[in-house]
């Protein structure tokens, strides 16, 4: 009886001990992602078009209010956009949650992403969208390989 009694405190010492393993290591993941998620929305809210575009997947699919587009369609608009002197100012997230899979090479980033542009016209907008990136890690490298954007309900 005794032998089984120390033999469980062991096993629940051994299951503890790499229990606080993966979440340290799922921790670490996640802070990794948080990094890049906000270096990318740095390079958005700078219009630094070669940076922005260097986080995503060449087989990137994203979800937009006016449908679903990939990587090269994306490009274009958005540089379409920019270059004819729309600008975006300023860029907060908030409302932040990350999810890591157990093997640690998926990624999901929700967030709140709050966009100020300044229009050619000289207009100014504010918007709140939600926004969903999911990371693969491939090859050593993480990269956004899905987004999808929406904009906030109204309440």
């Amino acid at each position: 009886m005794r032998l089984k009694i120390i033999l469980g405190i062991v096993l629940l010492i051994v299951t503890g001990t790499s229990g606080r393993r993966a979440l340290a290591q799922t921790n670490g993941v996640e802070q990794e992602i948080r990094g890049l998620e906000q270096k990318m929305n740095d390079a958005y809210g700078k219009n630094d078009l070669p940076a922005y575009f260097s986080y995503y997947a060449a087989d990137f699919v994203q979800w937009l209010p006016e449908g679903r587009t990939d990587l090269e369609k994306y490009k274009k608009d958005w540089t379409e956009y920019i270059k004819n002197g729309n600008q975006v100012q300023e860029v907060k997230l908030r409302d932040v949650t990350v999810r890591v899979s157990p093997s640690e090479d998926t990624a999901v980033f929700a967030y709140i992403l709050y966009v100020k542009t300044k229009l050619a016209d000289g207009k100014v907008t504010e918007e709140e969208n939600q926004e969903t990136d999911v990371w693969f890690k491939r090859q050593g490298e993480w990269k956004v390989v899905a987004l999808h954007y929406s904009p906030v309900a109204k309440k």
